[in-house]
Formats: structure tokens, C-alpha cells, sequence
């Protein structure tokens, strides 16, 4: 799958070529790359955290077999988006190749959209999973107080702040110290999946194991949809958890080799979740019992918790349970740096409110704090919605989802639809190029429009699924001001900016540039 270019280049010479210079240090290695997108996707804490869908939507056959089905899919749109990421590795990726793929009179508004919808859904990520590892820490108050402590929305507001505050410091760290914890979370997640997967079965008492017949072919549906429906969306539990392996593109400028392990780092990340992931899910279903309701409307709060409660006793429910929390809580730091290097590419390129402030390196540090602090505070705003009742906590999980979709979507729809000479970088699919971004896409399409159906039939307002609503609100105030008479986007924003003869604090619009054609398959490109 992997081929070589004629020329190499460094990667310096390959940022140049697209238009930007080399600022931040290159210091992620392969497996910091890898490391990332496996980090986000953190397989046990994210499970924990979306279980309830699955189990509510079909329990253990689509805690299984939908894991396995979705899995191969999202495999697909991470190939895809890895031939992408292949040939124009910059933070801003999606969007940058949305606009040189494009049709001249279609680009910059889809550049637009493109750079927002990613924006916003790795703010929503982050959001969703701090949010997660929020009622993880009440859960875990339940527990120790044998279910006598019920958080409160306003309390359970309170620690996901802390939580937002306390990783927008660590994110504010140099990247060699970033690039460093990523082998830690790699190492923390894979370790805690192992431990469920060997002490979970050993310590479950007999009359809640259940059966290879019931693991593999069980369908319970409570959810109230007809089967078939219940199962399929049900797949936001592995959706959602196999997501944010994008990162690895939006840290491709702090990379070496960005153009071979950045995609390299996307498929690994997705393949071994997807396994990894399966046999989790597998070991759960054996070992949680017949009593879906039980587990599902449990005073704990947390599925995940509740079988581990049944299991290990409250003890070591706790003790595992702290472990699964530390876990939560690194994905979130991993999520909000590459939330800001999305941030900080989009004002590079003078697309956001304030790009002249967010387009600042700390000369302590090197990196971009001010966008650290903005995705930071962004996401404080967007948790604000989970005081509106658990319809819109499932928002913010389906907004990270659908948002994260509309931006994959488009750049590489554009790659086939529009005339334009893309020449793929040394992760190449090949023939299977064009069937692959086929199903990616077919699937992606799908998804959002599922993603945005309430979890029962008949919903009450307390009930309903506001993400599309959410998702639109955003998307609409940003083409608001994208066609706003006199200052609006369509009268300076002609698509990626170069900065290489200009000063980090001067994002510009205006001139004609044009960069690596030959290498890249890019096209013209505005700066």
C-alpha cells in the first residue's frame, strides 16, 4: 500500500511546498503519531462511556456484531482519509485539500465549511469526552457511597470544568513533554483493556455469565424502534468511540516522515481499536448477565460501572474504575491538542474570529496557546448544554460524530467529483482508491442522517434529538457570516494563506501561489 516518491523531500520542504513554514518542532515520533489517534479512540473509557446505545439498541449482538460491522466501515474512511493526509500532511488538511481539490467557483465556500464542520467537531470531542469522563468521577462517587451520592447537573457541570481547565494546562506544554504522553496513554489503554479482558471473566460469579449462544446471538431491543432500526443505531457506540483518529493529521506539522506516518497512524489506530475493541465488547457480553434493564437503569448511572460493580465488588470496582477514569481523562488531553492545532491551522489562515490573537506561538513553550485556551473555553460553552437534560448530552455525543463526518465527506468527494490533477504521496491505495471512498462515504452519509434520530419513538422534548438542530445552529452562523454584506468571508476569504514570507501574527488574504502540483496533486492555492 506503501510506495516511495521519486524525490524525497523533508518535511520541511514538503510544508513549503504547500504553502507554510515550518514553525512548530518536529518532535512526534511514529508511534507519538499512532499514538494520538489510539489515545483519543481509547477503547475501555469510550466504551464505558457510550455503552448504554448499544445495549439499549440490540444489547449483546450489536455490542458484537455491530461493533464488528461498523469497524470495517470506519476502517474504510480511515484509508481514505489517510491517502489524503498522505499527500498534503499540514494541520489543516481536510480543509486545505477541500479547496485545492474543488472547482474553482465552489472552493472557497466549501473550504469554509469544511475548515468550521472540523472545528466543531473536535471542540464537540472534546466536549463529549470530558463530559464522559465527568459522569465517570459521579459514578464513582455513587459507588463509594453505596448509591446514597447523586450528582447533580450543576455538579456534574462543575467537574467537567475542571476537567476542561486543568488539560488546557497541560496542552499549553511544549511539544516534546505532548509528544511523550502519547506513548503513556498508549501504553495505560492498551494495559486496562487487557485487565477487563483477563480479570473480568475470572472474577464474575457464575449466574451472571452468560452463554456463547446469548453473547453471539441475543438481540434485546428496550429502545422501542423496530429491530432492524435499534440495531443500526446502536452503532453510535462504536462510532463514536472509534472517532478523533484525525488528530494524527491535525498534528502532521509536529510529525517527521508526516507524509507516511501520519496515514500509517490513522489505519493502525483504527484497525487494532477495532480488534481490540471487539474482544472487549465480547468479554462484557459474557460476563454482564441477562438483566439489561437492571444494568441500564442502574442508581450507579454508568452501564459499565454497574457490571464491573456486580463483579469485582465495590473495592475493586473502584480501584479499576480510578484507572478507567485517568484513561477518559488523557483522551480528553490528547483530543483538545489536536482540537488546537485544527484551531490554530483554520487562523493561520485567517478563517476564525480573532485569527490575528489565535495565531500566536508562546515563545516559552513553542506552541499555540491561545488556541489551546480558546478550544478550551469553547468547550466550556458547548458543556452548558448538558444542564438541558441527557437529550442534550446526546447532542454533543452525535455532534462530535456528524460534524467530524461533514468535514471527511467533502474533501473526498471533491477529489472524484471535480476536475483537478490529485496525485496521491507514498500511502497510495491504489485501484482500490476510488471503491473504497465509495463506501466511506456512502456510510458517512448514512450515519449523520441515523446519528440525528432520537433514541426511542415518539420523543418528548426532554427526549429528543436536538444534534442536527445544534449541529445546523453552528453551521448556520458561520455561513451567516461567511455572506454577511461588506465583512463577510465571501469578500476576503480565498482559501489557505501562505505564511512564508509572512510574520505568524499577520494572517493575509489576496495574492496567487501556487505549490507542489507536481508532488502533491494540489492545485492553485490563494494566499
Amino acid at each position: 500500500m506503501a510506495h516511495s516518491h521519486a524525490e524525497k523531500m523533508s518535511d520541511e520542504a514538503v510544508l513549503a511546498r504547500l504553502g507554510y513554514k515550518q514553525e512548530f518542532r518536529r518532535a512526534f515520533t511514529p508511534l507519538e503519531v499512532f499514538g494520538i489517534a489510539f489515545s483519543i479512540i481509547g477503547l475501555l473509557p469510550s466504551i464505558a462511556s457510550v455503552l448504554a446505545s448499544a445495549a439499549s439498541n440490540g444489547g449483546a449482538v450489536t455490542m458484537v456484531w455491530g461493533w464488528a460491522f461498523a469497524s470495517c466501515f470506519i476502517l474504510c474512511i480511515g484509508m481514505a482519509l489517510g491517502e489524503l493526509a498522505s499527500s498534503a500532511p499540514t494541520s489543516g488538511g481536510l480543509y486545505y485539500l477541500t479547496y485545492t481539490l474543488s472547482s474553482p467557483r465552489a472552493r472557497n465556500v466549501l473550504c469554509w465549511i469544511v475548515g468550521y464542520a472540523s472545528t466543531i467537531g473536535t471542540i464537540g470531542g472534546l466536549a463529549s469526552i470530558d463530559w464522559g469522563c465527568a459522569v465517570q468521577i459521579t459514578a464513582a462517587a455513587s459507588i463509594g457511597s453505596d448509591q446514597q451520592f447523586v450528582a447533580t447537573d450543576i455538579q456534574a457541570y462543575g467537574i467537567y470544568a475542571a476537567i476542561v481547565l486543568s488539560q488546557a494546562i497541560i496542552c499549553s506544554l511544549g511539544t516534546k513533554v505532548l509528544a511523550r504522553l502519547q506513548t503513556v496513554y498508549v501504553a495505560c489503554n492498551v494495559l486496562l483493556c487487557f485487565v477487563v479482558i483477563i480479570a473480568l471473566p475470572v472474577a464474575t460469579p457464575g449466574e451472571l455469565k452468560n452463554s456463547a449462544s446469548y453473547v453471539f446471538g441475543n438481540f434485546t431491543n428496550v429502545s422501542g424502534w423496530p429491530d432492524g432500526f435499534a440495531f443500526i443505531l446502536g452503532l453510535l457506540a462504536p462510532l463514536w468511540t472509534i472517532s478523533g483518529y484525525d488528530a494524527s493529521l491535525h498534528i502532521s506539522e509536529e510529525a517527521s516522515n508526516a507524509a507516511t506516518t501520519v496515514p500509517w497512524g490513522i489505519v493502525l489506530a483504527i484497525a487494532i481499536a477495532g480488534i481490540l475493541g471487539w474482544v472487549v465488547n465480547v468479554s462484557l457480553a459474557f460476563c454482564m448477565g441477562t438483566d439489561l434493564t437492571n444494568i441500564l437503569n442502574s442508581p450507579v448511572g454508568q452501564p459499565m460501572a454497574e457490571i464491573f460493580l456486580s463483579s469485582f465488588g465495590k473495592t475493586w470496582t473502584l480501584v479499576l474504575w480510578s484507572f478507567v477514569v485517568l484513561v477518559q481523562y488523557m483522551m480528553g488531553s490528547s483530543q483538545l491538542l489536536a482540537a488546537s492545532r485544527q484551531s490554530f491551522a483554520f487562523a493561520r489562515d485567517g478563517a476564525l474570529p480573532l485569527s490575528r490573537l489565535l495565531y500566536r506561538f508562546n515563545k516559552y513553550t513553542g506552541t499555540p496557546v491561545n488556541t489551546v485556551w480558546f478550544d478550551g473555553l469553547f468547550a466550556l460553552l458547548v458543556g452548558l448544554l448538558a444542564l438541558a437534560g441527557p437529550a442534550a448530552v446526546s447532542a454533543v455525543f452525535s455532534i462530535s460524530v456528524t460534524a467530524q463526518y461533514v468535514a471527511f465527506m467533502t474533501p473526498i468527494i471533491a477529489r472524484f467529483a471535480f476536475g483537478n490533477n490529485f496525485k496521491p504521496g507514498p500511502f497510495s491505495l491504489g485501484v482500490l482508491s476510488a471503491p473504497i471512498a465509495a463506501i466511506a462515504v456512502m456510510f458517512m452519509m448514512v450515519m449523520i442522517v441515523v446519528l440525528c434520530f432520537p433514541s426511542a419513538p415518539q420523543p418528548q422534548p426532554t427526549s429528543m434529538n436536538y444534534s442536527s438542530i445544534v449541529l445546523g445552529g453552528v453551521m448556520t452562523l458561520a455561513m451567516i457570516w461567511y455572506y454577511f454584506p461588506v465583512y463577510g468571508g465571501v469578500h476576503w476569504f480565498h482559501g489557505p494563506v501562505t505564511n512564508t514570507n509572512t510574520s505568524p501574527d499577520q494572517p493575509t488574504q489576496g495574492e496567487t501561489a501556487t505549490f507542489g502540483a507536481a508532488d502533491f496533486g494540489t492545485s492553485e492555492v490563494k494566499t
